[in-house]
Formats: C-alpha cells, sequence, structure tokens
C-alpha cells in the first residue's frame, strides 16, 4: 500500500509520462558534434540534446529521429508529447546578463517545432526546464563570483511568476541539468569535481555532494533516476550513455547500473 501512495505522489508531480516502462542502462546510437547537454524520458523513448542536435531514441539507444537546431539547446523536459529545451542564443555567466534566453518547444513524436517563448528573465543564460505541478522552472549560468544560484518560475504558458534564490554556494557556470522527483530539486553542476545540489520542493539546501549529473537527470516512478554521462572525442564526436541511479544518503546519489 505505501509504495502504491509513493508511485500516486510522483504521477501528481508530474512524473505520469514514465509510468510502466522498464528502464535500463543505455547508450545512445551514433555521436553528434557537440556534447550531451541533457536528457528527457517518457514511456516509449529517450530524449538527448546535444547542444546543436536533439535525439531521439527507443529505450534501448536505437536512433529514431535527429534534427540540427540552433547552438546553444541546453537541458530539455517532456510534457504531455511536447519536448521543452531551454535554449540560450546570448551569452553565458555574463556579470551584466547579456544571455538571450528561450525555451524551445518542439513535437515529441517527430521533433516538428512548434513555438518558442521568451525567459529573459533568466539573467546569465538559460540552461535547462522541468515541469512540475503546472509551471516550468528553468535554470541557468552563472559568473564566477557568485554565491548563490537561481531557479526562474513560469507559468504554463510562461508569463513569468518568481526568481527563487538557492544559497548552494558557488557552481561552476550554475546548474546545467534539473529534476523534481522524490519531493525533492536535483540540480546538477559542472565542475572538478561535478556537483549535485538537493533541495527540498520551496528551494531550501538538503545536500551539495560530490556527484555528476550535469549532463542529465530524470526521476523514474520507482525512486531510482536516468543519469546521464558522456564522451567528447575531436575525432569521432560526441557520444551519450544513460545510467540507473538511485539516492544515497552520504554521496546523493550513486550508480547501481552501468
Amino acid at each position: 500500500m505505501k509504495a502504491l501512495l509513493v508511485l500516486a505522489a510522483l504521477i501528481q508531480v508530474g512524473e505520469a509520462q514514465l509510468g510502466a516502462a522498464e528502464f535500463k542502462p543505455v547508450a545512445c546510437e551514433g555521436s553528434c558534434p557537440q556534447h550531451l547537454q541533457g536528457i528527457a524520458a517518457d514511456d516509449s523513448a529517450l530524449y538527448w540534446s546535444f547542444t546543436t542536435e536533439l535525439v531521439k531514441t527507443d529505450l534501448h539507444g536505437k536512433r529514431l529521429k535527429t534534427i540540427k537546431v540552433v547552438t546553444h539547446h541546453g537541458d530539455l523536459c517532456v510534457n504531455a508529447g511536447k519536448l521543452y529545451v531551454a535554449v540560450n542564443l546570448g551569452k553565458f555567466n555574463d556579470p551584466k546578463g547579456k544571455g538571450d534566453s528561450w525555451i524551445y518547444v518542439y513535437q515529441a513524436d517527430g521533433f516538428e517545432f512548434v513555438e518558442r517563448h521568451p525567459v529573459q528573465e533568466v539573467f546569465h543564460g538559460a540552461g535547462g526546464v522541468e515541469f512540475k505541478d503546472g509551471r516550468f522552472f528553468v535554470v541557468g549560468g552563472l559568473p564566477a563570483d557568485l554565491q548563490e544560484n537561481y531557479v526562474y518560475e513560469y507559468d504554463a504558458t510562461f508569463r513569468f511568476l518568481k526568481k527563487h534564490t538557492i544559497p548552494s554556494g558557488q557552481t561552476h557556470l550554475g546548474i546545467q541539468t534539473v529534476a523534481f522527483a522524490n519531493g525533492r530539486w536535483w540540480f546538477g553542476c559542472y565542475g572538478q569535481p561535478a556537483i549535485l545540489l538537493v533541495t527540498d520542493a520551496d528551494f531550501r539546501m538538503l545536500g551539495r555532494y560530490e556527484y555528476n549529473c550535469s549532463l542529465g537527470i530524470a526521476g523514474l516512478p520507482d525512486g531510482r533516476f536516468l543519469s546521464a554521462t558522456g564522451c567528447t572525442d575531436k575525432v569521432n564526436g560526441c557520444t551519450g550513455k544513460i545510467r540507473i541511479a538511485e539516492v544515497d544518503e552520504k554521496a546523493g546519489l550513486r550508480i547501481v547500473a552501468e
């Protein structure tokens, strides 16, 4: 009974599109010119954002669709049959806010472009987006002298609602990937080492961990996660892989299936 209640709660916060699928570790077929920026999933497909290309694969990694897109397409989410991608057409991490931030929308089925929405409030450049409870939450870049990160909240039509502050300390280039799962926010950040930030639903800090999900993270209904990694090769291009992770109280997350 308890497990059913947990699953129902996850569905209410936007995980319904990840219902019965059995997710396993998988590599994206082929390579792309630029590195992986984020992942998303539904019951039938995986979606990969490679900066200048969007890729759709089946749950085994076989390519179903690839399109070229403007740089810089970042992290993405899927909701109600559409993909929402954080896009910055300007300069990332500029103290004077020279980012040019948008959310691009595509049909998840065939990648047809639908529309784009300005999210210019994302001052240092939009890098990721998540959908929760009928609203969109956008993350992005950060200059090196700032010691807090920001999350920008929008309604379903991308009307700006609120800027949230996370007392996270400095993370290299801000926040790259974002997911809401298990009643918490999970933020992937670059760095040496890469950093995972975890907050409660109201963006109060719960933990800062040395864990790398800066190339993609998505929650699963059973409480586990899809955690992306990738390689960059100047000759052979950039690749992506999804592994399965679970919550670890000491490490934040830990890989349980490669």
